[in-house]
């Protein structure tokens, strides 16, 4: 059933969007992360402009994330004082985004700017996550036990620190202040919950156990990408009402799958899965903008 979205200005298939927000949400749901990161560009590959695509898809990630984070409360599987620091840092974050995201596309770089944005670092986390998550794979299955992340690093010599209980924690809240503030400025450029950078951050470098990490994650990204829409909507206009409810049902429905599947895989096995997507997303983006150079030139025509 072809549909048009007027904000977008293009004509796509209902049922094509509901599946592939079905899927994001299953993803939220099992890996923590609001699902952006795949679902943007899929949105680009179907024909929806970047910036409708950025301001549109925070919508979904409210919902497939709420619906999430509500699974994991009920398992008490969400460190509700560590979500509100990396909160702080994300609505101060988002804020920031929005105006540079703003400047840019009165210049009419902004979709150059997003494309980049997820090539460079989807590579980097992406690449990352293969790495480790294949190396703790391989000590399991010699049967030795999997590498323990260090619990002490610089991290803990930082001052105002703060006990966080359902972490097991008492570290400085600027690490997680600041990895909230940097989540937050992708969330408004790059139209995602940020989940992909804010869960390796988690448990690599503020230590946070990993069953603690996914609930965590999705209660941050609830708030963040809420704040982010309502600035876009309120200052670019670009936020596509049908687009979002759309994807929104297939998110909410996708999003209870993806936690009941979770509780069947190894944190180890979730990681690598989640990072071969990242890689799989990023080499399609990377791959577009080498081969179709004449796109590149289209982008930075002043914003006609």
């Amino acid at each position: 059933m072809q549909i048009y979205l007027p904000i977008a200005e293009v004509s796509v298939n209902a049922f094509l969007l509901l599946g592939l927000g079905g899927v994001v949400g299953v993803l939220s749901g099992m890996f923590g992360v609001g699902g952006g990161f795949l679902m943007t560009p899929l949105l680009f590959f179907i024909g929806i402009p970047p910036a409708v695509a950025v301001a549109t898809e925070a919508n979904q990630i409210v919902a497939s994330s709420f619906s999430g984070v509500l699974a994991h409360l009920r398992r008490k599987t969400v460190d509700l004082r560590m979500g509100t620091v990396l909160l702080i840092g994300g609505l101060i974050g988002a804020a920031v985004g929005v105006q540079i995201f703003n400047a840019l596309r009165e210049i009419g770089q902004v979709d150059l700017l997003v494309r980049l944005s997820y090539v460079v670092f989807l590579g980097i986390i992406g690449g990352l996550m293969f790495i480790e998550s294949l190396s703790a794979i391989r000590k399991s299955r010699k049967g030795g036990k999997p590498a323990q992340r260090r619990r002490h690093n610089w991290i803990h010599a930082l001052p105002i620190k703060v006990k966080f209980r359902t972490s097991g924690l008492y570290i400085s809240v600027i690490p997680p202040l600041l990895v909230g503030v940097f989540v937050g400025i992708l969330a408004a450029i790059m139209g995602v919950g940020g989940g992909f950078i804010m869960v390796p951050a988690m448990i690599y470098l503020l230590g946070m156990p990993t069953k603690v990490v996914v609930g965590t994650s999705l209660f941050q990204i609830i708030f963040v990408t809420a704040f982010t829409t309502l600035l876009h909507a309120t200052t670019n206009y670009t936020v596509d009402m049908l687009l979002a409810v759309l994807l929104l049902i297939g998110g909410v429905v996708g999003a209870q799958v993806g936690t009941r599947l979770g509780t069947y895989l190894k944190a180890e096995q979730l990681r690598i899965l989640l990072a071969i997507m990242v890689l799989a997303v990023c080499g399609k983006l990377a791959f577009d903008l080498l081969v179709m150079p004449s796109e590149l030139y289209s982008i930075g025509r002043g914003g006609h």
